[in-house]
Parts: structure tokens; sequence; C-alpha cells
């Protein structure tokens, strides 16, 4: 029995129709995002896919964008819908993973700096361990106050300077499907 559990956070429809959606890293997150279902699956690690709901837009149910980003193939072996940037609020997530005995996390999904990074440090505060697989998430470039704007790559480092060591391991998905070292160890 995997004592882990993959978390692919609001990879879904909903986000082509924001303006701020941009296709030049989908095809490379898509890529590895699949690798790293493929290898949850293989190595018997259960997949958790979640959605974000809103009561209206392109993230409400009505909408029927609510459903997994083109071209990527998931099969979860649960499903859970959110209102919150963090995945185990209101969700019931917190519970599922109680129940089956999780205490390793591997995070991925849109967007690296919102609601996986929420999900992420929200773990890590209830105790969980945490592999951040920053490859495996997409975001959108930002515009601070200031005017200046950020590439997603100069966000998704940011997101994992403050993650690393605090709150998740940083890993590719070779290295999350890997496990980790000092589990392997015991």
């Amino acid at each position: 029995m995997s004592h882990a559990a993959l978390i692919v956070i609001d990879a879904q429809e909903s986000f082509r129709h924001r303006p701020y959606f941009r296709e030049e890293d989908v095809a490379l997150y898509i890529e590895c995002q699949q690798a790293l279902i493929d290898g949850a699956v293989a190595a018997g690690i259960p997949v958790v896919r979640i959605f974000h709901v809103e009561e209206q837009g392109a993230f409400s149910e009505a909408s029927g964008l609510v459903r997994t980003l083109e071209p990527l193939r998931i099969g979860p072996v649960a499903t859970f819908r959110k209102r919150r940037h963090s995945a185990l609020v209101g969700s019931g997530l917190d519970v599922w993973l109680t129940e089956h005995g999780i205490r390793r996390l591997i995070v991925s999904g849109i967007r690296t700096e919102q609601c996986c990074e929420t999900t992420t440090r929200h773990a890590s505060d209830l105790g969980y361990e945490v592999d951040y697989v920053g490859e495996a998430t997409l975001t959108f470039a930002m515009t601070a106050a200031s005017g200046r704007v950020y590439s997603p790559a100069e966000i998704r480092e940011r997101t994992e300077l403050v993650l690393a060591d605090r709150f998740a391991r940083i890993a590719t998905v070779e290295q999350a499907l890997a496990g980790r070292p000092e589990a392997l160890a015991a």
C-alpha cells in the first residue's frame, strides 16, 4: 500500500477561458504532468484530481469547462471540488487522505504560485511530507504593481525558492516518483 498520493490540482479547461491564458508553456506542462500521472499509476501511487469551482463563469459547473485540460489523460481514484486556494479546505480531500493512510503528497497542477503553492504550504503545516513538482505545474505571466512583468519561469523559480526545505522538497518528476531517500533507507 502506498503512503503517497499524487494530487493534480485544477488541471482543467476553465483556464483556457481566462484572459491571461497563453499556450506557450502548455505542451511542456502536459508532457511533464502526464509523465507524473503515468508514473504514479505504474508505481501504485493513487492519483487524486482536484477541480476548482465557482458559482459563475468559466469555473462554474454549468460552463461545461470543469473537466480535465486537454489532451491530459487522467483516471483518478478520487475527484474533489474546491472553492478555495488550498485543496485541503472544504473539499473532503483531507478526510480521504487520512482514511487512506496517506502521509506524503506529490503536488502538481495549475497555477504554480496559487493553488499549488497554497496547498503545499497547508499540507506541510498539517504534517504531510510534500514533494512539489514544479516542472509539472503551469502558470502564466503576471504584472506587479510596479509594472514589472514576471514570466512563468520567474514565478516558478520564486515559488520553488520559498517552498524549498521549508514546506516541501522540490522534486523533478523522476525524483517524486522515486520517493524520498530517507524513506527508502528505512
